[in-house]
């Protein structure tokens, strides 16, 4: 299973869903979305924008469990 933890890594980063939104140019609905698990395909483009503001990896958005 794939998980998106964009939960943990704003609070680790101290940054609210409405910040990000702001600093990727991502609507804040989309944003919302992967704060709540609630994407089914991930884009890639989202995913860069999201990992370039927050200056981290991928796999600190992105989780998989099996």
């Amino acid at each position: 299973m794939i998980r998106i933890k964009l939960d943990k890594t704003l609070e680790s980063k101290n940054m609210s869903r409405y910040e990000l939104a702001k600093k990727t140019g991502i609507q804040y609905q989309v944003i919302d979305n992967y704060y709540k698990n609630k994407v089914k395909r991930y884009d890639s483009y989202v995913l860069e924008r999201i990992c370039d503001a927050l200056q981290c990896d991928i796999s600190d958005v992105i989780e998989y469990k099996k």
